[in-house]
């Protein structure tokens, strides 16, 4: 996967993903749209799962880098400053 691709990703479930809950319950509420809590409950469980998906991704990616010797990471296994994915 690219970088580009992940980032997109990864801007998608953890940023539009919870706003467009919000938005969900918000509006539902306001103009009594039927299941609207129902609805706003599945897009948080796909942004949790996305979420979960990236962090593995992620996990798994900086694993690689140690076991080549190549890691340029903090300890933690983030990505230090001015590295790109």
């Amino acid at each position: 996967m690219s970088n580009k691709t992940y980032d997109r990703i990864k801007w998608f479930a953890l940023v539009f993903i919870p706003a467009f809950e919000v938005f969900i319950l918000t509006i539902g509420k306001i103009w009594a749209i039927p299941y609207y809590s129902e609805i706003g409950a599945t897009v948080a469980a796909v942004g949790v799962f996305l979420a979960a998906v990236i962090d593995m991704s992620s996990k798994e990616y900086y694993r690689k880098l140690r076991e080549e010797g190549d890691d340029d990471s903090g300890e933690d296994g983030e990505k230090t400053e001015g590295e790109d994915r």
